[in-house]
């Protein structure tokens, strides 16, 4: 008589750090040579960002376009759908107005927190 015998395997507990809040202030700067580069070469910095956001890479060249730039604006509005982020829209105004720089680098730090790779842990009972 042969008996069953039932296994069962581990199953993986996914952990991610999504929040609704940016994982960076506006000002806050943990790259020291992204901050140069996007204060030296400015153009460029925004190019490759909106680039890597999956974007025209020229796209950024149209900010000379108003008052306030749009494409700046735009990127900040999209990142904040992208991940969920709760932020007003008159926010991002005033950080595409006063501070571009920081607003690009700000979008830049967010998509590589949010890019991580996810950890994943294998729930096993002990």
């Amino acid at each position: 008589m042969a008996s069953k015998m039932v296994i069962q395997q581990p199953r993986p507990l996914v952990v991610s750090a999504a929040s609704d809040q940016w994982t960076t202030s506006i000002c806050e700067c943990d790259n020291v040579n992204e901050c140069c580069f996007s204060v030296w070469c400015f153009p460029c910095f925004a190019c490759i960002t909106a680039r890597d956001h999956g974007e025209c890479l020229c796209l950024p060249l149209l900010d000379s376009c108003g008052c306030i730039p749009p494409v700046t604006l735009a990127m900040r509005v999209s990142t904040r759908k992208r991940y969920g982020i709760t932020d007003s829209i008159c926010n991002d105004c005033v950080y595409t107005y006063f501070c571009g720089p920081c607003s690009w680098c700000q979008i830049r730090r967010e998509m590589k927190a949010r890019l991580t790779p996810i950890t994943l842990f294998n729930n096993r009972p002990t």
